[in-house]
C-alpha cells in the first residue's frame, strides 16, 4: 500500500459511501479512499436505492455518491434524505452542478477524478466535518457557471449581488463573477439569515456591511440603496437581529 497522503495528527476519520452503479467507478473511489489516513470505507452500493437502505442502518459521514444511475438518481436520493450526510457527487456530465449547489453538496467531481481532485474534495469533506462538530457554520460551497465550466465560491465571501435583467453580478473583495440567473432564484438559496433583499436589485450579505446611513447601506467603500419599501423590515427585524446576535 502506497504511504498515506496526509499528516496523521488529526485524528478525524470519515466513514465513507461509495454508491455507483460502475465497478470500475467504485473501484476507483475506493483506492483513492485508500490511500488517505482520514477516510475509511464504511460501506459500497451499487445503487441509489441500495445506499437509501444502508443509510437507514448504519452511520455515514460521507458520501461519495454518482448521479447518473437506473431507477433512482443520486440526486433524487440526496433530496429524499432529511438530513443527509456530507456528500461528495461524481459524474461525467457538467450540467448538473447546478443542482449540487442548490443541494449544498461539499463538492462536485467530474469523472474521470484526478486524486487531486478527490483530495481536495475529501480535506473539504473533513474540514466541514470538523467545524460542524465544533459548533461552526462552514458555509457550504457554491458552483457557478463560467462559460463552459463551473466555478467553486463559498457564500460566506460574497459581499452582495447585483441583477441586471437576467443577469446576476457576485462581488467579492477582489473579484465579480457574472451568472446566468435570477435574484429570486438565489435569494431562495442562500441562507435566509445571512442574506437580505434591500431592494430589487441588491441582495446583501449582512456581515459585511460596513455601514448604514439613511437610505444607503456601505459594503467595502460602495454604497447600495435600501429601497423605502423594504427599509422598516431591513432596520426593525433583520439588523437588529443580526446585532444582538453579535
Amino acid at each position: 500500500m502506497e504511504e498515506q497522503a496526509v499528516n496523521p495528527a488529526d485524528n478525524t476519520v470519515l466513514k465513507c459511501l461509495v454508491t455507483d452503479d460502475e465497478p470500475i467507478a467504485r473501484d476507483g473511489i475506493i483506492s483513492y479512499i485508500d490511500k488517505l489516513d482520514f477516510l475509511e470505507v464504511a460501506g459500497v452500493c451499487s445503487s441509489a436505492i441500495e445506499a437509501a437502505e444502508h443509510t437507514k442502518n448504519n452511520v455515514i459521514d460521507l458520501m461519495f455518491l454518482d448521479i447518473q444511475m437506473p431507477n433512482l438518481s443520486g440526486l433524487e436520493f440526496l433530496e429524499s434524505m432529511d438530513t443527509p450526510p456530507l456528500t461528495i457527487l461524481t459524474t461525467a456530465h457538467s450540467e448538473y452542478a447546478l443542482e449540487g449547489f442548490r443541494l449544498q453538496v461539499v463538492d462536485y467531481l467530474l469523472k474521470p477524478i484526478t486524486f487531486k481532485r478527490f483530495f481536495q474534495a475529501s480535506l473539504r469533506a473533513r474540514e466541514i466535518f470538523n467545524l460542524r462538530n465544533n459548533g461552526e457554520d462552514p458555509g457550504s460551497p457554491m458552483y457557478v457557471r463560467q462559460g463552459d465550466s463551473f466555478m467553486k465560491i463559498a457564500w460566506l465571501d460574497i459581499l452582495y449581488v447585483e441583477s441586471m435583467q437576467n443577469y446576476l453580478k457576485l462581488h467579492f473583495r477582489d473579484k465579480v463573477l457574472v451568472i446566468h440567473q435570477t435574484m429570486t432564484f438565489l435569494e431562495n438559496i442562500l441562507p435566509k439569515d445571512s442574506f437580505f433583499r434591500i431592494h430589487k436589485s441588491y441582495l446583501v450579505h449582512l456581515s459585511h456591511i460596513d455601514l448604514i446611513k439613511g437610505n444607503r447601506v456601505y459594503i467595502n467603500h460602495k454604497a447600495l440603496p435600501v429601497s423605502r419599501q423594504r427599509k422598516d423590515e431591513f432596520l426593525n427585524t433583520v439588523v437588529y437581529k443580526n446585532l444582538m446576535s453579535k
